[in-house]
């Protein structure tokens, strides 16, 4: 697998993860989870993005 597909893959995953976690943060009051959550969405989103870049320079 290319990097960038694997990176746009894990990309999604962690967003997905994420959501999840700030989800489930938000029905417990838990403002731990729900940052941790927040945190791993963004870095998610980074991810998924620089997998897009190495794609379309050719890595």
């Amino acid at each position: 697998m290319k990097t960038s597909t694997k990176d746009q893959v894990e990309g999604k995953l962690h967003k997905v993860k994420g959501e999840i976690k700030e989800t489930v943060g938000k029905l417990f009051n838990d403002s731990h989870l729900k940052a941790e959550g927040n945190v791993e969405k963004k870095k998610g989103e980074v991810q998924e993005k620089v997998g897009k870049i190495k794609k379309f320079v050719g890595k």
